[in-house]
């Protein structure tokens, strides 16, 4: 597997301060040792109204001179939206994205089935507003009328991505997903070649160790794209150790269910990329959100966390269980 850095951890969304350009970011990930970068579809970086074909190339010729891969962009995308119009919007940012996708030379365009959004402000993103918003919007509409919408506008978009060569990798993401099984109905209704899978362990509502092989098994030769995300530290003794945060909050340790993924990714024969992704409420220091710094301190350990887990993970250690080996 390869290592990607997320573009939304340079976004100037979760820190203090202005987005990281992007050719400065693709010089940040060969120095911290990442295979490629992924780029978020959203203002300042990806949006396609601002990457016509020609900056894409120069910018793709720019990743070509620092031996870094564009593997994939990243629509924030919602198409659960009851009024038609919206729906319609978003059908054609999508379908402009994958023509950016295309001109980047990069392979993936991650997709969602619906999203919040994140509201911005200069001391504080949240995704609280947008999520009670989305809630009060759907209410009144029946979760089987909600996925209709989401497959009709899945089906259009995942022609646009055959006609332009390009994968959709669908997330496993809140709201209208819960879970992987969800991913699979909406890839078996969709029925596109150009429709995979994009598999992340922290949105996983069961990360126990037999879940993670179940889902791998699950999802198998789909798997596209993956992303990993949480903060690092070191312990006294120099060794690495995730914090696994949602919402804001530390939910405790990362290290024992990456460390799951990562074996049952080499057991199933996924050799594309994970993704680091620092998209969550940071510290607050002196009255201040951290800045750039913090960004850059956690895209460097995120890396060398990750690195080490791949290199030291045994697949043959898998679950016996879980893949019907004798134990």
């Amino acid at each position: 597997m390869k290592l990607g850095l997320y573009s939304i951890t340079y976004l100037g969304l979760w820190y203090r301060g202005e987005a990281l350009p992007l050719p400065a970011m693709i010089t940040r990930a060969k120095q911290y040792g990442y295979d490629g970068i992924e780029i978020v579809g959203k203002r300042p970086h990806g949006n396609p109204l601002d990457w016509p074909t020609t900056r894409c190339r120069e910018l793709r010729s720019i990743a070509d001179g620092e031996g870094i891969d564009i593997f994939a962009v990243a629509a924030n995308n919602d198409f659960s939206n009851p009024v038609p119009e919206v729906r319609e919007a978003q059908i054609c940012c999508v379908r402009d994205l994958v023509r950016m996708t295309a001109d980047l030379g990069a392979p993936t365009l991650r997709v969602f089935l619906a999203w919040w959004g994140v509201t911005r402000h200069p001391q504080l993103a949240s995704y609280d507003i947008a999520k009670r918003l989305w809630t009060v919007v759907l209410e009144a509409f029946p979760p089987e009328e909600i996925w209709s919408w989401c497959r009709e506008a899945l089906v259009e978009c995942a022609r646009y991505a055959e006609d332009a060569g390009v994968t959709l990798a669908l997330q496993n993401h809140r709201p209208v997903i819960h879970d992987h099984q969800d991913v699979l109905r909406m890839v078996r209704e969709v029925d596109s070649p150009s429709l995979k899978v994009c598999l992340d362990a922290p949105l996983m509502p069961d990360r126990s160790t037999d879940a993670i092989y179940q889902a791998a098994r699950d999802v198998g030769p789909l798997q596209a794209l993956s992303h990993f995300g949480g903060e690092f530290g070191r312990r006294p003794d120099g060794t690495m150790r995730g914090f696994d945060v949602f919402d804001g909050k530390v939910r405790g340790d990362t290290n024992q269910y990456y460390r799951d993924f990562v074996r049952a990714m080499q057991v199933i024969g996924y050799g594309g990329y994970l993704s680091y992704e620092l998209c969550h409420n940071l510290p607050v220091v002196d009255g201040q959100t951290v800045d750039i710094s913090y960004a850059h301190q956690q895209a460097q350990l995120a890396a060398e966390f990750m690195r080490d887990l791949i290199a030291s993970a045994d697949p043959l250690s898998a679950s016996p269980t879980t893949f019907g080996r004798p134990a």
